[in-house]
């Protein structure tokens, strides 16, 4: 009896002892988050939503109610002002969409990645997804070795000797569209540009043949999955902690493992073709392998560093370019800019079945839709950058950490863009003013994306055929709204009816 009394005693003084440990960490906890909120709270900025949360419930409601969380940067942007701050518990981002603060800091090697969202690129749920890969590297020094060694596979001299492929392959889409205009049946063009620029990536980057437009494979829903749990990963620190988001986080970590198997494979085809002295193509996947430095004897972790950017290179050649495809179908369907678009085709292409690079140079209208698309739907909306140390931004003094830079909100302002929700792509004749330092759909500087005019060519092949040789319409009913995933996409599917042009067929 006396034991048990002792051990009673011993397990009261125990779970008292716990309990007052913990009243300790929760009250450090509390005053920590109230020495942030002091920190930033001379910043403009909305209430937050409560103490603790921050502004994570609000964040957290538009995306359960399928709304794009920077159209509130937009308008928040357009209430507090070019610097405004947000909280997410403990941390706190300041958003810029001040002209000259987006060009010191996002033109300058000083302001890296934000740590924190690199990390969050990492891995996903636990499953190693972009890890140290160019587009989520945090050190300079690594990232910029690797982007040196990548750049040849991105050279204008490369990208000129790929027409022959995005000729080829955007002609399997125009046979495509023939046997859907034939059959008088709707079609989504998401899924149809889904299909062709993961072809060309695959082709173009990696040296494999999946003809999507026939045959089926897991990869398009692997990559859906992936970049959906990206969002939830970056924008919700507990969304792995809640039982119901088993099965999902589950999807998303077999999709992972499937890039990542699948890049396994392609790049010991290749080392294997290198090896034995077969004829190589100087292809981004060559340049993977020549990016590890060490082909003789490679380490785990020089394994895993070209897996990262095998996935890196197959997310973003594929997902960007498919959904501005598609956001540049749904605006030319909605507006009477098709008919210009269709003249310079028709006088610069002709009849013609292959486009050479020196047609595109002179596809300058095309060229202003495609960037004017960008401009409403940047598919990438926003980036961040580190601050190493304080810095005034319109008058605000900025404590060093997390900044946040919103295309979409930029591209969306009044004061940018004169009736900025009117599809315009006057505003990017070369005659009209540049705009400045608040349209960057590929980031600036440095880090901007190494791929831009790799995905800008292949838009134009592929638009340049569409244009020559169908029209297209809307199938009434359907919404205009984006779906946030990370990278925006028309959320519809830009569902049409295609027909033969009268006087191409």
């Amino acid at each position: 009896m006396a034991v048990f009394q002792l051990l009673l005693s011993w397990t009261s003084h125990a779970f008292i002892f716990l309990f007052f440990l913990n009243f300790i960490a929760f009250l450090g906890y509390c005053l920590y988050l109230k020495h942030i909120h002091m920190k930033y709270d001379h910043i403009p900025g909305p209430p937050r939503d409560s103490f603790f949360f921050g502004h994570r419930p609000t964040i957290l409601r538009m995306m359960k109610n399928g709304e794009v969380v920077h159209d509130k940067y937009l308008e928040w942007a357009e209430k507090y002002g070019p610097v405004f701050r947000i909280n997410f518990l403990h941390y706190a981002s300041v958003i810029v969409s001040c002209p000259e603060a987006t060009k010191e800091i996002m033109m300058s090697p000083k302001y890296t990645k934000q740590k924190l969202i690199s990390k969050r690129l990492f891995s996903l749920f636990g499953e190693r997804f972009l890890g140290n890969g160019l587009l989520a590297a945090y050190n300079h020094e690594q990232w910029y070795k690797h982007r040196r060694i990548m750049n040849p596979a991105f050279s204008s001299l490369y990208l000129r000797g790929l027409m022959g492929t995005f000729n080829e392959r955007a002609e399997n889409l125009m046979s495509k569209l023939a046997d859907i205009a034939d059959s008088k049946t709707e079609t989504s063009f998401l899924h149809l540009f889904s299909c062709v620029t993961l072809d060309v990536i695959a082709k173009v980057a990696f040296g494999v043949d999946l003809d999507l437009l026939k045959t089926s494979t897991p990869f398009p829903k692997a990559i859906e999955t992936c970049l959906k749990g990206m969002v939830y990963n970056i924008r919700d620190s507990f969304f792995q902690f809640n039982p119901k988001n088993r099965p999902f986080i589950k999807e998303v970590r077999e999709a992972c493992r499937l890039l990542r198997t699948t890049g396994a494979q392609w790049i010991h085809e290749r080392k294997t073709a290198m090896e034995n002295g077969d004829d190589i193509p100087k292809d981004i996947l060559t340049q993977i392998i020549k990016s590890a430095g060490q082909e003789d004897s490679m380490t785990k972790e020089d394994e895993e560093f070209m897996l990262d950017n095998f996935v890196t290179f197959f997310i973003a050649g594929q997902e960007t370019t498919a959904n501005q495809l598609a956001f540049c179908i749904m605006e030319l369907a909605r507006h009477p800019t098709i008919v210009e678009a269709r003249q310079e085709v028709d006088d610069v292409i002709g009849m013609k079945r292959d486009i050479s690079y020196d047609d595109l140079g002179q596809l300058i209208y095309l060229s202003q839709v495609l960037k004017e698309t960008l401009r409403i739907y940047p598919t990438v909306p926003g980036v961040t950058r580190e601050l190493p140390e304080d810095m005034v931004i319109s008058g605000i003094h900025i404590p060093g950490g997390c900044v946040c830079f919103s295309s979409y909100a930029t591209g969306r302002m009044e004061k940018f863009f004169k009736d900025p929700l009117t599809f315009d792509p006057d505003r990017f004749h070369p005659d009209a003013p540049k705009p400045y330092y608040c349209y960057y759909p590929f980031s600036l500087g440095p880090r901007s994306c190494l791929g831009q005019n790799f995905a800008q060519m292949e838009a134009k092949v592929v638009m340049a055929k569409l244009l020559q040789r169908f029209d297209f319409t809307l199938v009434p009913g359907q919404t205009f709204d984006i779906l946030d995933t990370g990278t925006l996409r028309p959320k519809s599917g830009v569902v049409c009816t295609v027909s033969h042009r009268n006087d191409k067929k």
